[in-house]
């Protein structure tokens, strides 16, 4: 006895186009903020402890 889903061809389910794509502006604002809050936090010690 053969099974019914054996006759229908496989299709993946779908998904978004965009889904899981880098999202590399995103990243670069993040970048730029880390660096931002080490930049200050150096300045910052600097000015407190001389």
């Amino acid at each position: 006895m053969r099974d019914t889903r054996d006759e229908a061809p496989f299709t993946p389910p779908s998904r978004p186009a965009k889904d899981g794509s880098p999202k590399f502006g995103r990243l670069l604002v993040v970048l730029v903020l880390a660096l931002l809050l080490v930049v200050a936090i150096t300045f910052g010690s600097e000015a407190y402890f001389s």
